[in-house]
């Protein structure tokens, strides 16, 4: 599975951004896909979560109502919208993709945050004051 993530870059705080993570190298319709941010120091974290096959997803608390996920399967991407931007939210955000024995919303029900076997290489996003 091959994951590329776009769409990040600077934003003044208030603003919105929707980055996106292609996916190729797997049945799209049967994956999930999580969100994840790191800042510098910090353990990464999980914050959205989508099952493509039924479009279950799942947030943290720390983001729930400001970041949507969706997924677009002519496309085979995965979206995450963030609304809202808050300087805190200043982070690299990966996608990350589980082993092919957790499909579907198996994967954001049980095992997201926790794992993810597949990253792609980040994309920064900075919020400015």
């Amino acid at each position: 599975v091959q994951l590329v993530e776009s769409g990040g870059g600077l934003v003044q705080a208030g603003g919105s951004l929707r980055l996106s993570c292609a996916v190729s190298g797997d049945n799209f319709e049967e994956y999930a896909i999580g969100w994840f941010r790191q800042v510098p120091g910090k353990r990464r974290e999980g914050i959205a979560c989508i099952s493509n096959s039924d479009g279950t997803t799942r947030y943290s608390d720390s983001v729930k109502g400001r970041f949507t996920v969706s997924s677009d399967s002519d496309k085979s991407t995965v979206y995450l919208e963030i609304h809202a931007l808050k300087i805190e939210d200043t982070a690299v955000y990966y996608c990350g993709g589980p082993r092919s024995s957790y499909r579907g919303p198996y994967y954001c029900q049980m095992i997201w945050p926790d794992e993810a076997d597949h990253w792609g290489q980040g994309t920064q996003v900075t919020v400015s004051s």
